[in-house]
């Protein structure tokens, strides 16, 4: 793996600062860790020694499909293995290696490349599609996690799970923008609006969701009532937000002019998902202990249907542009397509071996 690094220095100064108190024993300290580009920039670890697993404890796995939707990039942060799955073949194409807890992903406008956060590297990766080698690598601190990118590709959110903060990465110059505190655990659900003036975040911790005014990186409020919150997603106008409670097995729908909750919908057992379709018309949950998805009418805030077949299925849902097809990521990092015409399962891909 070929590694350009740049040194994002408030960024990572600031949660490193922070992180350093939250791990208990940590491998390595940064005093420890040697100079120059060899060095892997991870909280507690160097390319001769590796890190520990940070946050280790919380298992997730997660899923972005290219643009042109001919591959999915996955990942499991129990196994630590993050794969390329060939989305016509249902085959595995490649296999990244190097990575302890991977967090979340997302790819860039072009397609060319994707971001992957690892919290025990305490790093984000932006990986090239083509070779999958690390072009750049940004190190922010033990404990990253979700991460969010804007439709231009040019700035990055990062949650901080460890030191309850989210960085703002410049992409174009890979340096911090701001580093925004009062945060409580906030994982991988992290989503901007459409108009992206608003980020808003998960906090684990407290079952809240906090909203960013993007303009000044400022905390504008807080939604409060969800339980054991899990992934949002936000419609396109901004007017509705949607949270998956795995606490009561419910969609928590958020009027987010007001911050009240106009209903809640029962789903599968365990919902982590929380996924709306580009038309808007559809949200599909992964029910973890069902081993379902959840398809849930936004209009009438009504289940219409549930899909069986899955394994463990959490939050990883991607859909198509046309909103005709979903991918749903298994826990044994398996693809499920599925048709939303028939909301059936048409192909899964072949495990890797």
């Amino acid at each position: 793996m070929k590694n350009k690094f740049k040194s994002l220095t408030v960024a990572s100064v600031f949660a490193v600062m922070l992180t350093t108190s939250a791990c208990s024993s940590p491998a390595m300290s940064a005093e420890e860790q040697p100079d120059g580009p060899d060095s892997s920039f991870g909280a507690y670890g160097t390319e001769d020694r590796a890190a520990e697993p940070f946050d280790g404890d919380i298992h997730n796995n997660t899923m972005a499909v290219s643009p042109d939707e001919q591959v999915a990039v996955v990942s499991n942060s129990e196994s630590g293995r993050v794969e390329i799955v060939d989305l016509e073949s249902h085959e595995v194409k490649a296999e990244l290696p190097g990575y302890i807890t991977p967090r979340n992903i997302d790819f860039a406008p072009d397609g060319e490349s994707f971001y992957l956060s690892d919290s025990s590297l305490g790093v984000v990766d932006e990986v090239s599609l083509d070779t999958q080698e690390v072009d750049e690598r940004l190190p922010l601190g033990a404990g990253a996690f979700g991460t969010a990118l804007n439709e231009a590709g040019d700035t990055l959110y990062v949650n901080n799970q460890a030191s309850g903060t989210v960085t703002v990465v410049n992409l174009d110059d890979q340096q911090p923008l701001a580093v925004i505190p009062g945060f409580a655990q906030p994982r991988q659900g992290v989503v901007l609006s459409a108009d992206e003036a608003t980020l808003y975040v998960t906090n684990f911790m407290g079952d809240r969701v906090t909203a960013v005014n993007t303009e000044d990186n400022s905390i504008s409020h807080q939604i409060e009532g969800f339980n054991e919150v899990r992934a949002v997603s936000v419609n396109s106008d901004g007017t509705r937000l949607y949270a998956a409670n795995s606490g009561d097995n419910t969609i928590s729908v958020v009027d987010t002019a007001t911050s009240e909750t106009v209903t809640r919908i029962p789903v599968g057992e365990r919902p982590y998902g929380a996924a709306l379709s580009p038309d808007g018309s559809l949200l599909l949950t992964g029910d973890l202990e069902s081993n379902t998805v959840t398809v849930v009418d936004t209009e009438t805030n009504t289940v219409t249907t549930t899909i069986e077949g899955f394994t463990g299925p959490r939050q990883a849902i991607s859909f198509s542009e046309d909103s005709a097809t979903a991918w749903v990521l298994n826990e044994d990092l398996t693809v499920s397509e599925v048709d939303l015409e028939d909301f059936s399962i048409t192909a899964t891909s072949t495990p890797a071996e």
